[in-house]
């Protein structure tokens, strides 16, 4: 086993742990979150994968980039699986996270050998309406100044207003995204449209031919769930629906999520 917890130069906070022998596993948070924290889903169970979870610039633990877009943030990460020498990597990115995850494919196509996409939309127009407390949260006039003064309480109101079943949210996501500016938060949003504007998922996977993996829940309240079948017109793709899911299966139901990822990573 090895292990090691770090920010580096990249901009991103990196935890890497697991074995060094099997494919190796790297989880992409989505926006607002991070992925340098605990994942319930994997605890104890990602023993075959060498596995790599990262805050990105700006989220959790990470230092505020200069500027914003997944092609920034696809480089470096990018550059982060090149010092660590991992090549063949099988990337995971929920919700926004499967568009950086995306757009590292697009641009380094060596790195990755397949591509799991967990509540990822696939288009604009399958976008829902958001959560009133999501709304007060996020937009003008009263984003910024909530977000600032925003509790332990609120964030786990804010998180569990995108699920659908009772889930406990733990203390140490809590305050992963607690470390989410209201400016980060704002920047990526506007990333992650302008991307879904120059192409939707499906059309930018089919030109990838990478094997791929979505999982959804079927009672998504932020995304039209049934828009994930969307994703079966890519080649060599998997399409999951989870029964009374919501937006965040890792924690709504970790053991499923887990051996459906697990599985598809260590896919020969």
């Amino acid at each position: 086993m090895s292990e090691f917890d770090a920010v580096l130069p990249h901009g991103m906070h990196v935890v890497h742990d697991g074995p060094e022998q099997g494919p190796p596993l790297l989880l992409i948070h989505g926006s607002g979150a991070a992925g340098a924290t605990r994942v319930p889903m994997l605890h104890g169970r990602a023993a075959p994968h060498p596995l790599n979870r990262l805050d990105g610039p700006g989220c959790g633990h990470g230092p505020p980039p200069a500027a914003y877009d997944l092609a920034r943030a696809a480089g470096q990460i990018a550059a982060l699986l090149d010092d660590l020498g991992l090549r063949q990597v099988a990337v995971a990115g929920h919700s926004s996270g499967g568009y950086v995850a995306t757009a590292l494919t697009e641009g380094r196509p060596d790195l990755v050998s397949s591509l799991a996409l967990i509540s990822t939309g696939p288009s604009l127009d399958a976008l829902l309406p958001q959560p009133a407390i999501l709304r007060l949260l996020l937009g003008p006039p009263f984003g910024p100044l909530l977000w600032s003064l925003r509790s332990d309480a609120a964030i786990r109101s804010g998180i569990r207003a995108t699920t659908v079943r009772q889930t406990d949210i733990p203390d140490d996501l809590v305050a992963g995204v607690r470390g989410t500016t209201y400016r980060t938060f704002r920047a990526v949003s506007r990333c992650n449209i302008a991307y879904l504007d120059e192409g939707n998922m499906p059309e930018r996977l089919a030109a990838l031919k990478v094997p791929l993996l979505v999982v959804f829940g079927d009672a998504d309240p932020r995304w039209e769930p049934s828009s994930a079948h969307r994703y079966e017109a890519v080649p060599d793709s998997r399409v999951e629906l989870l029964p009374g899911i919501g937006h965040i299966p890792l924690l709504e139901a970790p053991e499923a999520t887990s051996d459906l990822l697990l599985r598809f990573a260590g896919r020969p």
